[in-house]
Order: C-alpha cells, then structure tokens, then sequence
C-alpha cells in the first residue's frame, strides 16, 4: 500500500470514528466537577467569537451538539463531549470578552488554567485563531498559560473560507514563524472551514492520533 493510499485509509477511519454516537456530558464551573480523567480528551480554546462551537460541530457532522451563542463569551463553563465512549471533547471558555467585568473574566480564566494545569489525561489543547486576523495580542496569555503548564497546543486557523488561499497560506506562514520559539507549540498549523468542510478530515486524523484511539 502507497503512502497515499496509507493516508486516505486513515482519514477514512478518523471519518468514521467521528460519525459515532457523541453526546454532550456536563458542563463544569469548578476543577471540582471535572469527570474522571480515565479517558483521553482534546480541548478547543479560542477568542469568544472564534467559531469552537461550529468547529466542535463540523467535527462530529452535527449542528447543534455544541451550542453557539449570539452573545460572545457565553460560554463560561468548561463542556464536556463523549465520543464513541473512547474520548473526551473539551470546549473551553472564551476569551476577550468585550462586555465582561474584569472579575468575571478572572474568574474563567483562573478556571481554564486550573484545568490545564490538573488534566493529566489532556492529550493536546487546540488553539483557535480566526484567519482573516491571525494571532492577535490577546492570544498571547493563553500560549504563555499552555506553555507554562507544558500541554502540547496545535494552532487551527478558522473561518478559512473566508480569505483567498494566497492569503491563506501568508497566515499559516506568520503562525508557524510566530510559535516557532513556544515550547509547547505543535509546529504544524491547519486551516478549517466549518462551513464548507475544508481541513476537518484532517483536524479528525490529528485528534484520533493524538488520543491513540482505535476503531
């Protein structure tokens, strides 16, 4: 079998695996809530309007499993997915509010760093970045917290149909030069779009890898 072949066959099965039976199992305000740390788990962090909830959603071919909000920052607990009662989903709570007090924002971000910090089954963060903007300042504080508490974190670009590819590819060159010196950075970066699909089979491959789970 070429290599070629090697790959479409594990896309093929990342596909499947990502078509089983997933279901949304609790959302924690406290490190004390947390569910056993039995199975392996990837989390989605990002900016409050970066597109997690669809990302989470184009993963598993569902519309509503995550639930996106109109308002930016809603979601302020950390929300656990079980898929194939082999892995955990994790989406995290945003970050850059506009309209949050400084308490508040405090108080999820002391949350998502707690979380960071004590998940000894979190195989890799995935760090969401909107791609018509690339890293921002405010990006910053969450790789230096994920650098600090040594998680390994992949860039995934967003909204990746909303850009021409030649600017595309500037983004993902920009990325990759920004994370270089960033101990805990995956140095491959992946564009998606949630709407049109573009990316996901291979955002699919990298988290079945990455939690070794098998078909």
């Amino acid at each position: 079998m070429s290599e070629e072949e090697q790959y479409a066959e594990a896309l093929e099965a990342a596909r499947v695996l990502f078509a089983r039976p997933v279901s949304f199992v609790m959302g924690a305000v406290s490190v004390a809530q947390l569910p056993p740390d039995e199975l392996p788990e990837v989390a989605f962090a990002g900016r409050s309007n970066v597109g997690k909830s669809s990302l989470i959603n184009a993963l598993v071919g569902q519309k509503y499993l995550a639930r996106a909000s109109n308002e930016p920052g809603r979601t302020r607990e950390l929300n656990f997915f079980l898929l194939n009662d082999a892995m955990h989903m994790v989406d995290l709570p945003g970050y850059g509010w506009a309209r949050a007090s400084k308490t508040t924002v405090k108080k999820f971000q002391n949350l998502g760093r707690d979380y960071l910090r004590g998940r000894p089954n979190l195989k890799r963060a995935y760090l969401l970045i909107d791609s018509r903007h690339g890293l921002k300042e405010v990006d910053n504080e969450p790789m230096d917290a994920l650098d600090k508490a040594a998680v390994s974190y992949q860039i995934v670009l967003t909204k990746a149909d909303k850009i021409k590819p030649a600017e595309l590819a500037k983004v993902i060159e920009a990325t990759q030069n920004a994370i270089k010196k960033r101990p805990a950075a995956h140095p491959v970066v992946l564009a998606t779009s949630s709407e049109t699909g573009f990316g996901i089979p291979e955002l699919r491959l990298e988290i079945m890898q990455t939690c070794e789970v098998s078909l």
